[in-house]
């Protein structure tokens, strides 16, 4: 049996003593020290300070702390008086008359796992807790501190009962348990406090989390479960995949607003678009270019198509499927065109002998209006065939100039051919004179091939095929016209002065039959061979030409004599029909030595025409 100190109860267990003092005179020694309330328990006491007294909380709001103060002044013997606290009862508590005598009450508070009865504890001793209170005595007591003291006193006996109704129905009380730790408190407004401290630490700790790292998980206090707090808006999300696809959200609303509002997103886009639209333009252009020289290359026989002999059979097998030709027929002209082409040698079915001649015995007999007429030597004229058409003209020219060379004395020597070569015969001279070192940029121009190609040649690929074989030769250029309406009357005048260098004495003068080679006439797009040049009495001049566009037939009519004077108006061409801008002359003017070939072929590295003006 053990025996309370303070107020001598019988307790029969040691846990029962400790509960018996706790509650009966450790919670009763708890009092206010704003005003005079006592009797509640620590808890209560603080839930009181903090309602009723928030002004003061900075001073006083830990009642334990005011206690151990006080003890420690009254162990220390200190005499210094008390400031008496204001009574939120009355104006008349603030100060104690001059009368009033100070009463000091001291009271031992011992620990809760001291024995009472025993004097102390073996694990150490008890922390001795005082009070120090103002009193005054019932003569001296004034009315608004007595009143004060009354309300007190019914306070604390109010108090008292509700303790003692608790104690002795212990099954009725309700308690409140903290959701994260062990406290359990009597009052639901203690434990919001409580658990509101809880989570303000709570959410520190977590602040200086985000502050490390604001992407990481942070602990929900009351259920356990890991949330991620979004780091720019107070959203919590259940995994991290989610929060990052929550933030990304957020950066492409940021970006959105910058490139809508911001002027330098502004410029940004607009630099953007510009470039853009630059290499649309850059693309475009390209392709146009690509396009533009595939024609080019298609145009000029540069595109890999096949030459001479393809296009032929191309032609030939057309012709079969239309019903044109038959298939022996087929046969039998693809067997002449191989046997031509191993051979070298044009297979003349093409060719019209006799055309100057005609031409020199219709001026003699029919045309009485012209005053002077000059021919060239005899030249075979050469149309273009279904395996050249389209891009045979200069081999075409070629070859009426090469017939005329093969008639003269001077020249005949000289080529390597005892017949008009075949238009494939003659692309491989030309590659040979491209290897022999004459006009390296023309042949770079061609990729040093000529042969199974339908590439154009002009005016510089005839020169240097005349330089190889050793024949001099002079390329003209008149590169802008030099009479009214576009018209090349330089042209017209040069062209005579040649014709009579090399008149004859032998010949009336009103008709001159020269020795002479023609003259190759080259302008965009087309050439053909000057055999002549006719002088009417009014003093206009025109030229003679044999185009190699005019099929055989319609050339063949010159040698009829009741065709031959429409036919002489289809070879006649005045100042008027020659419109061109430019046009470039290859006049054949002698035989080269040893050393002026090989003059020629070095001058031919930068080759050069004579320009008229």
């Amino acid at each position: 049996m053990l025996t309370c100190e303070i107020c001598s109860e019988d307790i029969m267990l040691e846990e029962d003593m400790r509960t018996h003092v706790l509650l009966s005179h450790l919670e009763n020694e708890m009092h206010c020290p704003l005003c005079p309330l006592s009797g509640v328990s620590y808890d209560e006491l603080c839930f009181h300070i903090s309602s009723a007294h928030p002004e003061k909380q900075h001073g006083a709001q830990h009642p334990a702390r005011f206690a151990s103060t006080a003890g420690r002044s009254a162990g220390t013997g200190s005499k210094k008086p008390q400031t008496p606290q204001s009574c939120p009862a009355g104006d008349g508590c603030h100060a104690a008359p001059s009368g009033a005598s100070r009463v000091t009450g001291d009271s031992v508070r011992p620990k809760p796992n001291s024995t009472p009865g025993s004097g102390g504890s073996s694990t150490g001793e008890a922390a001795p807790v005082t009070s120090t209170l103002t009193t005054w005595s019932p003569e001296t007591r004034p009315e608004s501190v007595r009143r004060c003291v009354e309300d007190k006193d019914g306070l604390k006996a109010k108090h008292s009962e509700a303790k003692q109704k608790r104690r002795s129905s212990p099954g009725e009380e309700k308690l409140f348990s903290c959701p994260m730790c062990a406290l359990v408190c009597s009052s639901c407004f203690i434990l919001q406090e409580h658990v509101e401290l809880h989570l303000q630490q709570q959410r520190a700790a977590e602040g200086s989390t985000l502050e490390a790292c604001p992407l990481s998980p942070s602990a929900s206090s009351l259920s356990g479960e890991k949330r991620f707090e979004c780091p720019m808006c107070s959203v919590a999300c259940s995994d991290s995949v989610s929060l990052q696809e929550h933030v990304e959200l957020h950066l492409d609303h940021g970006a959105a607003g910058n490139s809508a509002g911001s002027p330098g997103s502004d410029l940004k886009l607009a630099r953007q678009l510009q470039q853009e639209e630059e290499q649309r333009r850059r693309l475009e252009e390209d392709q146009q270019e690509r396009e533009e020289f595939k024609k080019l290359q298609r145009q000029f026989g540069l595109d890999g198509s096949g030459g001479y002999s393809r296009q032929m059979e191309r032609t030939m097998e057309r012709a079969v499927a239309r019903g044109l030709m038959a298939p022996a027929e087929f046969h039998c002209k693809r067997a002449e065109m191989m046997e031509s082409l191993a051979s070298g040698v044009d297979d003349g079915r093409t060719r019209t002998q006799g055309v100057v001649r005609a031409l020199y015995e219709y001026y003699q007999t029919e045309c009485k209006d012209s005053v002077h007429v000059w021919l060239s030597a005899d030249t075979d004229h050469y149309c273009s065939s279904a395996g050249d058409k389209g891009w045979g003209c200069g081999y075409r020219n070629l070859q009426m100039l090469l017939s005329s060379l093969h008639t003269t004395d001077a020249y005949a020597p000289l080529l390597q051919e005892k017949a008009v070569p075949s238009i494939p015969r003659v692309q491989s001279m030309i590659e040979e004179a491209w290897r022999a070192g004459l006009d390296p940029h023309g042949a770079s121009h061609f990729n040093q091939r000529l042969q199974g190609t339908r590439a154009w040649i002009g005016a510089t690929e005839i020169y240097a095929l005349l330089t190889s074989l050793g024949i001099s030769a002079r390329i003209i250029d008149f590169h802008k016209p030099t009479g009214p309406g576009d018209t090349h009357p330089r042209l017209f005048e040069w062209v005579k002065q040649y014709f009579k260098s090399g008149r004859s004495s032998r010949l009336p003068p009103r008709l001159i039959h020269t020795s002479l080679p023609p003259l190759y006439l080259q302008h965009q797009g087309h050439s053909r061979s000057i055999v002549g040049l006719e002088q009417k009495k009014n003093g206009s001049l025109c030229l003679l030409l044999l185009d190699p566009g005019v099929s055989a037939s319609d050339t063949r009519r010159l040698l009829s004599r009741d065709a031959v004077s429409p036919a002489v108006r289809q070879v006649r061409k005045f100042a008027g029909s020659l419109k061109h801008k430019q046009y470039q002359v290859v006049a054949v003017h002698g035989v080269m030595s040893a050393e002026e070939k090989q003059i020629s072929i070095l001058n031919s590295r930068t080759l050069c025409a004579e320009r008229i003006p």
